[in-house]
């Protein structure tokens, strides 16, 4: 079980830990913004996972991570919370969001396969902020949770996971 920290200080933990570096990752299937399935694209795969949009670091790790996917050949970076997919859409449209696919867990088992799922405090039901970092056969490169869940992902370290 993973565990992350509140803004607030409230310890909070989630219903598993990420797969392991050099496992298989689970399969998943994500609602798109247009609500079709979203699944693990070809290729190499950045999970950022998260809380929601509706929070400004949520927010900026998606307008960020859209800025390193434009230099990623190979690679698709998909963001993954429980906001709904209309919000998603509505953000992404007004942030000019167009170079990550986003993905709702809001009718999946994302947040259990992965082990992101708060089980307590506030902020339960919706995911701890995270990375994952997937080699074209789905396996596991690199993870983090990140420790406070208002600091933002470590954009560096996911990058350098991709070789």
């Amino acid at each position: 079980m993973a565990r992350t920290e509140l803004r607030d200080g409230t310890e909070v933990h989630t219903v598993g830990d990420l797969p392991a570096v050099g496992s298989r990752a689970p399969e998943f299937t994500l609602t798109g913004q247009d609500l079709s399935d979203v699944s693990r694209p070809a290729g190499r795969v950045v999970l950022n996972i998260f809380p929601s949009l509706d929070t400004a670091t949520c927010a900026t790790s998606v307008r960020r991570f859209n800025q390193i996917a434009a230099g990623l050949d190979g690679t698709t970076v998909v963001c993954a919370s429980m906001d709904l997919p209309y919000a998603m859409r509505r953000f992404c449209a007004a942030e000019g969001i167009d170079r990550v696919v986003v993905g709702s867990g809001f009718r999946s088992t994302f947040g259990t396969d992965f082990g992101v799922l708060m089980t307590d405090g506030a902020m339960r039901g919706l995911y701890a902020r995270s990375v994952v970092v997937l080699d074209a056969d789905g396996t596991v490169l690199h993870t983090q949770v990140v420790p406070m869940i208002g600091d933002e992902p470590d954009y560096d370290g996911a990058i350098a996971a991709l070789g």
